[in-house]
Parts: structure tokens; C-alpha cells; sequence
């Protein structure tokens, strides 16, 4: 297996990190726009290499993935660039996985009613075009989409009957500091990615289709597992809605991030001084996109490890009647120490929690044990041996009845 790791940020890093320590692979080349963050990454391991590369270009995701006899794209970078990422490695003839699927975009009249175009509907339209090829676009493998939709996959197949709701929720009690110790503002994540799932209109599939509603709307408050504590959560547009539904029989999915007063709040204030735009504005005869902006002036989710403490949970909410015909009410989950990554890995816990998953995907895929063609997500895969790997990769998973 030749991997391609387009992007080398946080989560491209951590990648990096974490496949280092496994033997299924031939060579990864760790590829950025900026060089020096690629060479970085890619002075983990002598089975590396580092290139510099647009990823805005298909055809020169192409060309790198032809040079290098590329047989695995992974792509690691925001999901405005997933297109033509996606549409490289299908030039190229390699497989791909990405983390987050093709951006959707709101209805143009009813936006906190119907979906326009939905997460993953361009590359869902492309799916019998891999098919024919005998390509595989194995979509949405980070944590959430990721290791979410592989319990979902776990929770039909072992534990329910019938499910009444996939409600992924995601929680943290995760506190960044300034060198004085004072709490800051500095999210744990890429903040363009964080701005756009946050502030699109959440997706909610229910009885046979798929309806939006607005940000923020449907507040719980969920208990996160191991110490997290009670959380408020909210709807959050999120790929696994949009994934769930199409190979598992449920009656309602959902997506609930536990994002806290004070975030929200700024996510609000930002969209109503129109700083989450992406459409560029002149600024003293220079272009910039306010959403950029944004993103650039905040601390690099990549380097904020040192400083973070806590602990953060991906996990799956499943509710139904279980495999003995009674009411079940079952959480899956996954929850990370910041401490520990940085003690064993040097990467903050969110963005590794992220990488891991897809490296377990692609050791499945280099054994034989997961295999397929056409665009496919995590669900349409047996959940088993994931969860086994991942558990052997040191990082076990969990399940709490509720």
C-alpha cells in the first residue's frame, strides 16, 4: 500500500504519528500546500517523504499520485478541497478516504425546513462511476463521521432489533490556557470546518427523509461518560445523518455537539457581522475571505496540545428494542486524554482521536478484511474487526446502558 496524506495540519500530523508505528504500509508521501508543515510530518518516519501540493487541483492530486504510484489517497484538509481530492484519486486510479464528505449547500428558500444540496450529495452522484472502475471512495472515516458510524453499524448487527434513534453525540470538558493560566478561547479543531457545520442548517433524518431545522435548536443536556460530566448539546449539521440512514433501518438520526454558551454565542455573533462568510471581500485593495481571517488570527489547533487538559468523547446514542425483544437504551463511545496523546504521541487529543480511525481503516483494507467499490461510508463494513484494531492500537472503546 503507497498512501498519498494530503494535508499535514493537526489532524495530518497526528495521522502521520500514528501510522508510524504500524507495518502495513509501503510509504506514505505527507503532501501540503506548505512544504515546510509536509517535511515536518514527514520527519516521523524513513518510510515517508514530503511534496508540495495544491489541493485545490484535481489534476495535480493526479499527477502526485502518478509520480509516486500511489495506490490510497487520504485526505486530511478542509472539505472545500474534498472535490477535487476526491476526483484526483479517481484520475489517478487509487482508492480514497476522506474524514468529512463534499460541503453542502441550504435551500434557497426554505433553509430551516428542506435540504438543498446535502453533505456528500456530489460524491454520492459520482458513486457507479467508482463502481464500474472497481475504485473505492470510503468516505467519512475521521471519529464523527468515522468510529460513530461504525457503531451504528455494531449497534444493528449485535445489540438491536429494531432502532428507534442513531443520535451521535459529542461532548468534552477540554480547557485551553495562556502561559499566565488564564482560560482562552481556542478551539480544538480546524475553526473554518467548526464555522461551517456549526452555523449550516443541522440535517435531521426522520421517518424516511431527510428535514433541516436551525443551529443551535433542540438543546439536551447529555451525562459524557468518565469523568466528562452533564454537557449541553445541540443540533450540528454532521455527516453521520447523512450516512447512517443509507445502510442502517432507523426511524430518526441525529447529530448533537455539546459546544457550550460561550462558543455559541461567538459562532452567533460572527455570523451576524458576516465573518463566517467564504466569498472573498476587498480589504485595502487586498482579497480576503472573512472565514479565513477568522480562522488565521486563532491559536493552530495543531499546537495547542500543551496547553489543553481534559478529555473529549465521540460516541453513539442508540435507542430500540434490543436483540431479547425489551427496550434498549445504549451509549457507544470513545473518550480520550489529552494528557495521554501528548504523552505518547506529542498531538492533541482531538485531532488524534480524529487520525486514528482512518489508519485503522486502511490496515483493514491492506489485510483484505474490509473491502468494496463505489462510495461507500463506514457503515457498509463490519464493525467488528475495527473495533478489535482499534482496541489493539491501545485506544479502546466503550459501551454504557442508559
Amino acid at each position: 500500500m503507497r498512501i498519498l496524506l494530503v494535508g499535514a495540519g493537526g489532524v495530518g500530523a497526528a495521522f502521520a504519528a500514528i501510522a508510524a508505528r504500524r507495518d502495513f504500509f509501503e510509504t506514505i508521501v505527507v503532501a501540503d500546500y506548505d512544504l515546510a508543515k509536509a517535511e515536518r510530518a514527514a520527519a516521523t518516519d524513513g518510510r515517508y517523504a514530503a511534496a508540495r501540493l495544491d489541493a485545490s487541483s484535481a489534476d495535480a492530486v493526479a499527477d502526485l499520485c502518478r509520480e509516486h504510484r500511489i495506490t490510497h489517497v487520504m485526505n486530511a484538509v478542509d472539505p472545500v478541497f474534498d472535490m477535487p481530492v476526491f476526483e484526483g484519486a479517481f484520475a489517478a486510479g487509487a482508492d480514497y478516504l476522506d474524514m468529512a464528505m463534499s460541503l453542502s449547500r441550504p435551500h434557497p428558500t426554505a433553509p430551516y425546513e428542506e435540504p438543498g444540496v446535502k453533505l456528500g450529495d456530489e460524491q454520492f452522484a459520482a458513486a457507479d462511476r467508482w463502481a464500474a472502475a472497481g475504485r473505492l471512495a470510503l468516505v467519512g472515516i475521521g471519529v464523527e463521521p468515522g468510529l460513530s458510524d461504525v457503531f451504528a453499524r455494531y449497534a444493528a448487527d449485535h445489540l438491536f432489533g429494531e432502532i428507534d434513534e442513531l443520535g451521535t453525540r459529542d461532548g468534552a470538558n477540554l480547557v485551553v490556557r495562556d502561559d499566565e493560566g488564564n482560560e482562552i478561547f481556542a478551539p480544538s479543531f480546524s475553526m473554518w470546518t467548526t464555522i461551517e457545520e456549526c452555523l449550516n442548517p443541522p440535517v435531521i433524518w426522520q421517518d424516511g427523509e431527510w428535514h433541516t431545522t436551525a443551529p443551535f435548536s433542540e438543546p439536551e443536556v447529555f451525562d459524557f461518560p468518565e469523568g466528562i460530566g452533564p454537557v449541553e448539546c445541540v443540533n450540528v449539521e454532521h455527516e453521520e445523518v447523512l450516512l447512517m440512514p443509507r445502510w442502517i433501518d432507523c426511524r430518526r438520526a441525529t447529530f448533537k455537539y455539546g459546544l457550550g454558551e460561550e462558543f455559541i454565542n461567538i459562532l452567533r455573533v460572527l455570523h451576524t457581522l458576516g465573518l463566517d462568510r467564504t466569498e472573498k471581500v476587498r480589504v485595502k485593495g487586498v482579497e480576503v475571505s472573512p472565514r479565513d481571517v477568522v480562522a488565521a488570527v486563532l491559536p493552530d489547533p495543531a499546537t495547542v496540545g500543551p496547553r489543553m487538559t481534559g478529555k473529549t468523547c465521540a460516541g453513539l446514542w442508540v435507542t430500540g428494542t434490543g436483540k431479547d425483544g425489551a427496550p434498549r437504551s445504549t451509549y457507544l463511545y470513545h473518550v480520550v486524554d489529552n494528557e495521554w496523546t501528548m504523552r505518547e504521541y506529542g498531538h492533541q487529543c482531538v485531532v488524534w482521536q480524529t487520525a486514528i480511525n482512518p489508519v485503522v481503516a486502511l490496515e483493514l483494507l491492506a489485510r483484505g478484511t474490509w473491502s468494496g467499490a463505489g462510495v461507500l461510508g463506514p457503515e457498509a463494513f463490519d464493525a467488528v474487526p475495527f473495533l478489535d484494531l482499534l482496541t489493539e492500537y491501545g485506544s479502546p472503546w466503550g459501551i454504557k446502558e442508559l
